[in-house]
């Protein structure tokens, strides 16, 4: 198997037309995500399971395949499903979601030879009004990972891998000191960590650069404040989990952020390709 451009855009094509949007106000739009979800885990032959809890009254869901389930060892890679608003999040996170499922998809046909288990994390409420509150999908599941002192080699969080533009100066900056940093065209993704973690984040980018699939970049900031902690990633940083988010500068680059524009014709498929593979190499080669 290798990595699918049109079961990609159909995933995007599925997640972004359900109607009403998949906020977490409309449960039965949520519920058809989850259902679709666990269709590709189990379509891959991995072992799924449903990780639920409660936010307001209502249940969420968090759906997980893994492989190498007999490992000890473990490495998360994950990705909200839900989107902010009544918006259909393409890039954000549909785009993310695509990415996660090919990933699996990937290590389910090649069956790479590896000494740790892979945890594929669909996650519900990373969104307003649960970001940042220990109700988003990935605190639950890191802190259930931390209650039961699993060895967490790291996590890979999907964050928003679809906008891109080959049109000089099109990446803006939200300061000077990045703009002398960083290429001018929107057309690289970025290896997002934390000083605290350092390592883990180099040697993510370093794999991911190997592949030269796709420029690209990496920023290490010195903790989880501000652009640093904007996705699921940060909830591993809080209980001492090295992570990473792989990400397009989101609303930096991407206009229709948390916008009805944000649809799929927006997105650049051919190089959502390109980041699926370079972060497939960066999770067999951890040991390498």
């Amino acid at each position: 198997m290798t990595t699918n451009i049109e079961r990609i855009y159909k995933d995007v094509d599925f997640l972004t037309s359900i109607n009403p949007p998949r906020n977490y106000q409309n449960l039965n739009s949520l519920a058809q995500v989850c259902a679709y979800i666990e269709d590709e885990f189990t379509k891959c032959g991995l072992p799924v399971e449903k990780q639920t809890w409660e936010a307001e009254h209502n249940v969420y869901t968090n759906i997980i395949a893994s492989y190498n389930t007999h490992k000890t060892k473990r490495l998360i890679v994950g990705a909200h499903y839900d989107v902010c608003g009544n918006q259909p999040g393409a890039d954000d996170n549909a785009s993310a979601v695509a990415g996660l499922l090919e990933t699996a998809r990937l290590v389910a046909s090649f069956k790479p030879e590896i000494d740790y288990r892979i945890d594929f994390v669909s996650y519900c409420l990373e969104e307003p009004p649960f970001f940042a509150t220990t109700e988003m999908g990935s605190y639950i599941h890191a802190k259930s990972l931390y209650d039961q002192q699993v060895d967490v080699i790291g996590m890979i969080c999907y964050e928003m891998i679809g906008y891109f533009s080959d049109t000089p100066n099109s990446q803006p900056f939200p300061n000077e000191a990045l703009a002398k940093l960083y290429p001018h065209t929107a057309n690289f993704i970025m290896v997002v960590g934390i000083d605290a973690h350092v390592n883990f984040t180099q040697k993510i980018y370093n794999l991911m650069f190997q592949q030269k699939l796709i420029d690209v970049q990496t920023i290490t900031f010195p903790n989880s404040s501000g652009l640093s902690g904007l996705s699921d990633h940060r909830n591993y940083w809080n209980f001492g989990y090295s992570a990473v988010m792989i990400n397009d500068t989101s609303f930096i680059r991407n206009p229709n952020y948390h916008e009805v524009s944000d649809t799929i014709e927006t997105l650049d498929f051919p190089k959502m390709v390109a980041v699926i593979n370079s972060v497939y190499h960066a999770i067999i080669n951890l040991n390498s």
